[in-house]
């Protein structure tokens, strides 16, 4: 295949372009200017024929490089779908005739920014390569499930379904996790009166039946090294031998584990048998196969049972869960008929401050409790006495009294911890000083945190396990992309997430399937997961101009950089998201995508037509994310909200790929103004990148010191957080710089 570069240009006259705009001067500009080889005009580009007229030309002229001037790149993106050559857009519907208003007034304006965009597009394309695959990888369809629970049974079957073998390791001697231990689950068809069978047995069943899927009991994951489409890893099995299996994907489904209310000495936990958690009560109640439930402490039928809700949870206290989980009064409710079916005339009373019944089946269970008689009381318990009979102390918020009861059991709703590395909620036990153990133990220091090893452990620089949130959860909490975590190819489903019920965890379980069939996938072929899914373009550096800063492989969100042994970075091209982080942070500008690069967008920067000071027509640049800044202002466009005519708005794949390059080179083109659109950061972040946003604040906040030395104003450089709801908002700031800049004057570095 001939390596000759053949540019073409193509002008959309539809959807009011050619109403609004001159598009023979468009065209001359994409041909004279912008030294595309040849420029069509066509009334409806994205039609059949359009996309015919294109693809001709590909086919039969040869061409390379296609400039498309029509509607927003987020728009028509299956009709201009061309892989086969480097494309680019130049957005002059939503970006330019639909903000801008229809008077003739503004024409002269409107057609200027038009004009702009076709040089920016062209500019751009001249800079761009074909992006191909490296060619490393082979396709390997085997799925690795961690976690043989409700979660990794339910990701294996819909795997194994969908025809991709399927690893299981269980560090249990049998699958089914806590749910294996459950009498009942709650019911998810309607009418939602009666607890369901959980299935457990069934699942269990269909695994063993299916040749897709291996089994490793009692086993776990030793090492995880490679990336998608090669990952390496060993399992271990409780004999100590090691076996090493390749995967394409990974799904993390290890589930979660109970507070211990043992740290809370009010409810008597460690004081009584007769005080259990609600997990230690589907133990008793599957003893009992279908009989009266019995009091662990004599064997006695419970007569009256209190189910005390949120033990240890959503409070301010250190060692307490500071969230809730959710479903605790449900269970409650599904366990309180426990005792209504299966031992006769039991006084059943849950004790709540806040009922909380979620889901679909919620109210409806609620109501099927209450026809059972099952008592609901609004207190807050204050304490669980042990003795003969169990007191429960408790004010009674409705009566707004202090009162208590007795019981023969208290069950008490402990909340979920993620199963997913050391437990931060893991602190010493207390002693009671009235123990009689006390006065032995006092010169004993207290027991250590209890903590996991890591479950993965995943050979990254970043650490052995996935990264976690504030509350220990696995970092999967991307509104766009759930499952997904900061290590590519790798999958978290079910409570690892957070706290969900079994039939949430089975759906988690499908979603995370398809994302890590998806990236399997994905890697055999070369291209990227998402949000850039199809995107075969990966970093490449010039050895000969790095100075080894490390910048690339501190700042990579994903682990996809790492050194060699001479210290010069290491791409890793199945794990790179493709977000350019790595070419923001680089200071000497040596790391570039073919179709992505410090050159495409400088080009672009420069091709702006920048007037000259007595024309007293300022320039904006806006380097809007792609994610939600851009498709903010393409929302904009589509309900008419003008934008200052000033601005030239460019893409970035992600604000943390901005190089302060860009800053500099802008200022000394004489633009005026420049403002950065990016996402959400901090603990809430909305970034699709993970880290960009945050990053590219931090670089920002160091660009003050450039405009000293250029002589140049602070409020010439502003850095947003936008959301892909800010339709309103998005152009506002585009047009506070455009009066910033009425107010401050012009640039100085004008031509």
């Amino acid at each position: 295949m001939s390596d000759e570069k053949k540019f073409a240009g193509y002008i959309c006259t539809g959807c009011g372009i050619g109403e609004r705009l001159d598009s023979s001067q468009l065209e001359m500009i994409a041909t004279r200017e912008g030294k595309m080889q040849s420029c069509k005009q066509h009334e409806m580009l994205c039609s059949s024929e359009g996309v015919q007229l294109i693809r001709d030309d590909i086919s039969n002229e040869g061409a390379t490089h296609i400039m498309i001037a029509a509607c927003s790149r987020r728009a028509k993106v299956e009709a201009f779908n061309f892989t086969e050559v480097a494309m680019t857009r130049a957005n002059l519907r939503e970006g330019v005739i639909w903000v801008r208003p229809d008077e003739p007034e503004h024409q002269e304006t409107t057609q200027e920014m038009a004009d702009d965009y076709i040089r920016m597009a062209c500019a751009e394309l001249r800079s761009m390569k074909m992006p191909k695959a490296s060619g490393e990888q082979t396709l390997n369809k085997t799925i690795l499930v961690v976690g043989g629970g409700i979660t990794g049974m339910s990701a294996a079957i819909e795997s194994a379904a969908a025809g991709y073998p399927v690893h299981i390791v269980e560090k249990q001697g049998a699958l089914g996790g806590q749910a294996a231990d459950y009498s009942k689950a709650i019911p998810t068809r309607s009418p939602y009166k009666e607890p369901r069978d959980t299935g457990v047995a069934e699942m269990i069943a269909s695994i063993e039946a299916n040749d897709l899927i291996t089994v490793h009991l009692n086993s776990t994951v030793a090492r995880t090294a490679g990336a998608p489409g090669r990952f390496s890893v060993d399992i271990a099995t409780e004999s100590g031998t090691v076996n090493t299996e390749t995967f394409g994907a990974i799904i993390q489904a290890t589930g979660f584990k109970l507070y211990d209310p043992s740290n809370l000495p009010q409810y008597g936990y460690s004081k009584s048998p007769d005080i259990v958690t609600n997990a230690e009560l589907e133990k008793l109640v599957k003893d009992a196969n279908g009989g009266p439930i019995k009091r662990p402490s004599d064997g006695k039928e419970v007569k009256a049972v209190a189910f005390v809700q949120n033990v240890g949870q959503s409070s301010t206290e250190e060692g307490q869960l500071p969230y809730h989980s959710g479903i605790g009064d449900l269970i409650a409710i599904k366990q309180a008929m426990y005792f209504k079916d299966q031992n006769s005339d039991c006084d059943t009373t849950i004790l709540f401050n806040n009922l909380r019944t979620p889901g679909a089946a919620g109210e409806d269970f609620y109501r099927a409790g209450q026809e059972k008689m099952i008592t609901f009381s609004k207190g807050n318990v204050s304490a669980v006495v042990p003795g003969d009979s169990l007191e429960v102390k408790f004010q009674d918020l409705i009566l707004d009294e202090e009162t208590s009861m007795q019981a023969d059991l208290v069950v008490l709703d402990v909340g979920m911890i993620p199963n997913s590395g050391p437990d931060p909620y893991a602190v010493p036990m207390v002693i009671d000083e009235e123990d009689e153990a006390a006065e032995a133990a006092e010169d004993t220091p207290p027991p250590p945190s209890v903590s996991v090893d890591s479950i993965l452990n995943l050979d990254y620089r970043q650490g052995t396990d996935l990264p976690h949130l504030k509350n220990g959860f696995t970092d999967s909490h991307f509104i766009c992309f759930p499952y997904e975590t900061r290590r590519t190819g790798i999958y978290a489903a079910g409570p690892l997430r957070r706290p969900m019920d079994m039939r949430q965890a089975q759906d988690d379980a499908a979603g995370a399937a398809m994302k890590a069939i998806q990236a399997a996938e994905n890697a055999g072929k070369g291209m990227a997961a998402h949000p850039r899914a199809g995107d075969l373009s990966f970093p490449s550096f010039r050895m000969d101009g790095c100075t080894q800063c490390k910048r690339c492989t501190v700042e990579c969100p994903f682990g996809a950089i790492n050194e060699d042994e001479k210290g010069y970075p290491m791409f890793n091209e199945s794990r790179c998201r493709r977000c350019g982080t790595c070419m923001g942070a680089c200071p000497v500008r040596v790391i570039s995508f073919e179709n992505y690069s410090v050159e495409t967008v400088n080009q672009q920067i420069k091709n702006v037509d920048v007037p000259e000071e007595f024309d007293e027509k300022p320039r904006i640049l806006v380097l809007a994310c792609e994610n939600d800044a851009y498709p903010a202002l393409d929302q904009a466009g589509m309900n008419g909200v003008e934008i200052n005519p000033w601005a030239r708005v460019i893409p970035v794949r992600c604000l943390g790929s901005v190089s302060l390059s860009w800053i500099t080179d802008s200022l000394n083109s004489g633009y005026d103004g420049i403002v950065l659109m990016g996402c959400a950061k901090g603990d809430d972040y909305q970034c699709h990148f993970v880290r960009g946003s945050a990053m590219a604040h931090e670089r920002m906040g160091k660009v003050g010191d450039t405009l000293s030395s250029l002589n140049l104003e602070p409020e010439r450089v502003v850095v947003y957080e936008v959301a892909i709801t800010d339709i309103e908002r998005a152009p506002k700031l585009i047009n506070d710089m455009a009066e910033t800049v009425e107010k401050i004057g012009l640039s100085p570095f004008k031509f």
